[in-house]
């Protein structure tokens, strides 16, 4: 059995790079409904919501075009909205074995996978 290891692990999150910063924080905002962390710059800041978050990294950091998963609760009202306020939709909820999904694109081409509990999950289990 592996030891333990000597320190707790206290977040992971992504860090994602953008080339023009002020559009990506518009972006995560007023499309994704995200906030901006008070501390940001034009070159490197966080946006968050309910406590989980994505570092942006102007022009370094990584590559264009970089995907991460984020769980939430309801993927659907999350397309309705998404749609609604213009993001660019690369992939409609779809039921799969993991979760209902949905992929949306940002400004910079990185691929953001929203993913909630699969549809008919209840139906499977009862049986």
């Amino acid at each position: 059995m592996p030891s333990p290891l000597p320190t707790r692990f206290e977040s992971i999150d992504p860090i994602l790079r953008v080339e023009d910063m002020a559009r990506s924080v518009r972006f995560y905002v007023d499309v994704l409904g995200f906030e901006s962390a008070p501390w940001g710059s034009g070159d490197f800041t966080r946006v968050e919501r309910d406590g989980r978050g994505i570092y942006l990294c102007r022009g370094a950091q990584g590559h264009p075009g970089a995907w991460v998963w984020i769980g939430v609760g309801d993927v659907r009202a999350l397309h309705r909205l998404y749609r609604e306020r213009g993001a660019r939709v690369l992939q409609e909820p779809k039921n799969e074995p993991w979760a209902l999904e949905m992929r949306i694109e940002d400004p910079d081409g990185n691929v953001l996978r929203f993913g909630s509990e699969p549809e008919g999950l209840e139906e499977k289990d009862a049986r």
